[in-house]
């Protein structure tokens, strides 16, 4: 299959610059190997934002005394908070899937690599290998993390705040 414009990653640079080129009149398509909106929409940043906001909403619980709010008491349901971030993502994530539709952009889902001049090798799920061709491939593939001194990575589970 041949492409005016490929973008392999489908994160906040792939998916935008994917939507930009459709707009533009070229027959587009973005690969992404895990979930359309990357890492960042889908683990990274848009996740936290949604923990860090359901913490923000707890401590003022917490001080709502100071705003002439009585509470009796505040309870954290990690569970729940968890469910919400990650329904926050899912939903962002589904914003991404209908802006592929609605641009006509074809989505490719597998692992993308350039594999000469014009050529994108997809592997899919099955591990099977299409090449397809595009007169202009554009590599948005992201970034990862970043380890922190005395905060090790073990790619299991993330480090829970309170507990060592």
């Amino acid at each position: 299959m041949q492409f005016d414009v490929l973008v392999i990653g489908s994160g906040p640079g792939g998916y935008v610059a994917a939507i930009r080129a459709a707009q533009l009149g070229l027959k587009t398509a973005v690969v992404e190997r895990e979930s359309l909106g990357g890492i960042c929409l889908n683990w990274g940043c848009i996740p936290t934002k949604a923990l860090l906001k359901s913490a923000q909403v707890y401590d003022y619980i917490k001080h709502a005394g100071d705003y002439g709010i009585k509470v009796k008491e505040a309870e954290v349901a990690f569970d729940d908070m968890i469910k919400r971030s990650r329904e926050v993502a899912g939903g962002m994530s589904k914003g991404v899937q209908f802006l592929m539709r609605k641009n006509k952009i074809e989505v490719l889902m597998g692992q993308g690599k350039v594999a000469g001049p014009n050529k994108v090798e997809v592997t899919g799920a099955d591990n099977k290998q299409t090449v397809y061709q595009a007169q202009h491939i554009i590599l948005a593939t992201g970034a990862r993390s970043r380890t922190l001194p005395n905060i090790p990575q073990d790619g299991k589970k993330s480090l829970v705040i309170g507990k060592p």
